[in-house]
C-alpha cells in the first residue's frame, strides 16, 4: 500500500481494533518486504515529510495516537515487555510456545501485544538505531502535544507539567522497582544469600532510594545525586542476588530459581535504560536505545530454544561438574591403573556374560514387544548396578562421565599456553588408552564366559542356550552390511542422556539436600538409627548419580526399541559388550564349525566398529555439553581440536598404546 492510501484510511475517531490495525500497517510499509534497515529509516524520514506537507493528517495521525496512548497502558510495555509473565521456567516454556504456535489479535489494551504485532520485523531493532537525532527529534514532536513539546527536560517540569511520556517512564520504573523487591524478599532469594548481604538487605531500601529520585524531579531540584545513589543501590541489589550462586554452585542448581536470578538481573538493567531515558535524554537517543532493545526482546520472547540455553547453561555446568568428579576415576595415567582398570573390565565382562543370558531367557518366554523391552531393561539394570556396586567396568559407560572431567581442564584455557595445551592432550591420550583397555577387558572376557555358560547349560540341559535358528539371526543382526553401525551411534545417543540424569539427579539430591535429611531426620533416624542412617546418606551421596544413570541406561535400551518400533521406526540398539556376548552365544550352539561361516567373521569385524561408535558419539556429545558449559571460545577450540589432530599425525599409537617412557 501507497503511503498517501495509507493516509486516506487514518481514522482517528475509528474503534480500537481498527486504530491498531492501521498502526500495524503504518509499521509494515515502514519495514514490510524486502527493504533493509537503512531504507526503513528513510521511509520514517518520508513520513515525516509528508505529515508536515499535509497539516490536516498530521492533526489526525496525532489525534489517533492520542486515542492510542489513552486505551492501553505505555508503562507496562516498558517495564515487563521481554521478560516472562510466569515465574517458573516450565511455566515460561508453556507461555512462549502458546506465543509461538496462536495468532495475536489486534483487539487488545495490552501495550505488549500490540507493539508485538507492530515490531515483527528482522530489521526493527537496526532501522530504529539508524534514526539520526534530528529525526528523533521530529518523532519526539509529533508523538507529543503542543504543550508536552515544550518540556524537555523533566529537571525543567514541575509534576504537573510532566508529559504523558515522562509519567510512563516514572511508573515504568517503579513498577519494576517493586518486582525487584518483591523477588529480593522471597524466602528462596534470602535463604541463599550471603550472610552480609542478608543483614544489609539492600532491597529494604530501594523502593525510597527512587522516591526521593522523583521528589527532586517533582521539586525541580538537583536529580543526579539522588539518581546515583538509587543506581549504586541498583549495583548492591544486583550483587546480592548474584550471591545466591554461591549457594547454587556448592549445594546444587535449581533451573527455576536460576531463571528468576536472571530476569531479577535484567529487570535492574532495564531501570538503568529507564532511568536514563528519564533524567538525561534530551537528544532522545536513550529512548531510541531502549525502543530497539524491546524490539530484539520481541523476537527473542517467542524462542524455545533461547529460553532454555538461557536458563540451562548453570544446570549444564552444574551436572558436568559432578560427571567429572565421577569420570576422574576411569582415566588411568600409571601401570597400576592401567592394570586395574583391566581387572575391573574382566569383571564387567563377566557379569556381562550372564546379562546376555538372561536376556534370551526373558526373549524364550514370548512376551509382547512392549513387556519384552521392559523385562529386558530390568535386567540391563539389575546388571549394570551390579557391576557398579562391584566396583567393576562397563567401558561404554565411561565416555559420558570422562568427557566433562575432560572439559573441565579446559578451564581458564588460553590458546597461547601452550603447555597446558600440551598437557590436555596427555590427558586425552591417557582417556583414549583407558577406554581401549575397557572394552578389551569387557569382550575379551564376555565371550568365552558366554560360551561356558551356554556349554554347562547344555550339559545339564541337553540342548544349546540358544538354537540354530537364533544364532543365525544374531550374525545377520550384527553383520556390517546391516544397519549395525547406525544402531550403533544411536546407543552411543542414549549412553550420552543416561549420564545426563544420573547428573541431573545428584543435583536434585543435593539441591533438596536429602544425605542431610537422611541423616539426620529424627523419623528416618528412628527407625534406622543414626549410624545406619550416616551410612545410608553417604552411600546415596557418593553413588546416588551412578544408580541412576545405570537403571536409566537398563531402561533406555530396553524400551527405547519396543516404544520406537511402535511408531514403525526400525530403530534397535547396539552394544558393544553385550554384542560380542551374543556373538559368544551364537558360536556355542553353532560348535566348531562356525569358524567356517563368513556370517561369523563380518559380526566380529563389526564388533570394534560398534566400540568405537558407542564410545565416539556419547564422548563427543558429552563433551559438547561440558565445554558450553566451560563457555569456551570458538578459537580456544579450534585450537583444542588442531593440537589433537597434531598428536593424531605425528604419535598415533600413544593413544591406543602407552609409550615405554610412561611406565605403563
Amino acid at each position: 500500500m501507497a503511503l498517501t492510501e495509507l493516509l486516506d484510511d487514518l481514522d482517528p475517531d475509528a474503534e480500537l481494533v481498527y486504530r491498531h490495525l492501521w498502526l500495524i500497517e503504518l509499521m509494515d510499509w515502514i519495514c514490510g518486504g524486502a527493504v533493509t534497515a537503512q531504507e526503513s529509516a528513510e521511509r520514517v524520514d518520508l513520513f515525516l515529510n509528508t505529515l508536515d506537507d499535509h497539516p490536516r493528517a498530521r492533526q489526525r495521525f496525532q489525534r489517533l495516537w492520542s486515542h492510542v496512548v489513552g486505551s492501553v497502558d505505555i508503562s507496562l510495555l516498558l517495564c515487563d515487555y521481554g521478560f516472562a509473565s510466569r515465574n517458573a521456567f516450565v511455566s515460561e516454556f508453556i507461555e512462549r510456545l502458546h506465543l509461538k504456535v496462536l495468532p495475536a489479535s489486534p483487539e487488545t489494551v495490552d501495550a505488549g501485544e500490540l507493539f508485538g504485532l507492530c515490531m515483527h520485523h528482522a530489521q526493527d531493532a537496526q532501522w530504529i538505531a539508524q534514526l539520526s537525532q534530528a529525526t528523533l527529534g521530529r518523532l519526539a514532536q509529533l508523538l507529543s502535544g503542543p504543550d508536552d513539546a515544550a518540556v524537555t527536560s523533566p529537571v525543567e517540569a514541575s509534576g504537573a507539567q510532566q508529559t504523558p511520556w515522562q509519567q510512563a517512564l516514572s511508573n515504568a520504573i517503579s513498577y519494576c522497582t517493586s518486582q525487584i523487591c518483591a523477588a529480593g524478599f522471597s524466602s528462596e532469594f534470602r535463604v541463599r544469600m550471603n550472610a552480609a548481604h542478608r543483614e544489609s538487605n539492600p532491597f529494604q531500601s530501594l523502593v525510597a532510594d527512587f522516591d526521593a529520585v522523583r521528589l527532586a524531579i517533582t521539586m525541580r531540584t538537583d536529580v543526579s545525586e539522588p539518581a546515583a545513589h538509587f543506581k549504586k543501590r541498583l549495583d548492591i541489589c544486583r550483587h546480592a542476588a548474584a550471591s545466591v550462586y554461591g549457594h547454587l554452585d556448592a549445594h546444587g542448581v535449581s533451573m527455576d530459581l536460576v531463571f528468576r536470578l536472571r530476569q531479577l538481573r535484567e529487570r535492574i538493567l532495564r531501570i538503568r535504560i529507564l532511568l536514563d531515558c528519564l533524567i538525561d535524554d534530551p537528544n532522545h537517543t536513550e529512548c531510541a536505545r531502549l525502543f530497539s532493545q524491546l524490539a530484539i526482546l520481541g523476537h527473542s520472547q517467542k524462542s524455545l530454544g533461547a529460553l532454555v540455553t538461557y536458563s540451562s547453561s548453570i544446570l549444564a555446568a552444574k551436572v558436568a561438574e559432578r560427571s567429572s568428579e565421577t569420570g576422574e576415576h576411569y582415566i588411568t595415567r600409571t601401570q597400576d591403573e592401567y592394570r586395574t582398570m583391566l581387572r575391573q573390565a574382566a569383571g564387567g565382562g563377566a557379569i556381562t556374560a550372564v546379562t546376555t543370558a538372561l536376556k534370551f531367557a526373558v526373549m524364550a518366554i514370548g512376551l509382547s514387544a512392549f513387556w519384552f523391552g521392559f523385562w529386558s531393561g530390568v535386567v540391563y539394570a539389575i546388571s549394570f548396578v551390579v557391576i557398579q556396586l562391584l566396583h567393576f567396568t562397563l567401558a561404554t559407560k565411561q565416555p559420558a562421565m570422562t568427557a566433562p572431567a575432560m572439559a573441565a581442564k579446559l578451564r581458564d584455557f588460553s590458546n597461547s599456553d601452550l603447555p597446558a595445551l600440551n598437557g590436555f592432550v596427555d590427558e586425552v591420550s591417557h582417556l583414549v588408552r583407558s577406554q581401549v583397555a575397557a572394552v578389551l577387558g569387557n569382550v575379551a572376557v564376555v565371550v568365552p564366559a558366554t560360551i561356558l555358560l551356554s556349554i554347562g547349560y547344555q550339559v545339564m540341559s541337553g540342548n544349546p542356550m540358544i538354537d540354530a535358528a537364533q544364532a543365525e539371526y544374531v550374525f545377520q543382526s550384527l553383520t556390517l552390511w546391516g544397519p549395525s553401525l547406525l544402531f550403533a551411534a544411536f546407543t552411543g545417543v542414549l549412553l550420552f542422556l543416561s549420564s545426563l540424569i544420573g547428573g541431573w539427579v545428584e543435583n536434585w539430591f543435593a539441591l533438596h539436600r536429602l544425605d542431610s535429611a537422611i541423616r539426620y531426620n529424627p523419623r528416618i533416624t528412628h527407625y534406622l538409627g543414626a549410624a545406619r542412617a550416616n551410612r545410608w546418606a553417604t552411600f546415596l551421596r557418593q553413588n546416588i548419580s551412578g544408580l541412576y544413570s545405570n537403571v536409566s541406561l537398563g531402561f533406555l535400551l530396553g524400551l527405547v526399541p519396543a516404544i520406537i518400533g511402535f511408531l514403525g521406526i526400525p530403530l534397535d540398539v547396539r552394544h558393544v559388550t553385550l554384542s560380542a556376548g551374543q556373538v559368544g552365544l551364537a558360536c556355542a550352539s553353532l560348535g566348531w564349525g562356525v569358524v567356517y561361516h563368513p556370517a561369523l567373521w563380518w559380526a566380529v569385524a563389526t564388533i570394534p566398529l560398534i566400540g568405537a561408535l558407542n564410545l565416539g558419539v556419547s564422548f563427543y556429545l558429552a563433551f559438547r555439553v561440558a565445554l558450553q558449559a566451560q563457555n569456551l571460545s570458538d578459537t580456544a577450540r579450534a585450537g583444542v581440536r588442531g593440537a589433537i589432530f597434531h598428536r593424531l599425525r605425528h604419535a598415533p599409537l600413544s593413544f591406543f598404546w602407552p609409550p615405554v617412557e610412561s611406565g605403563v
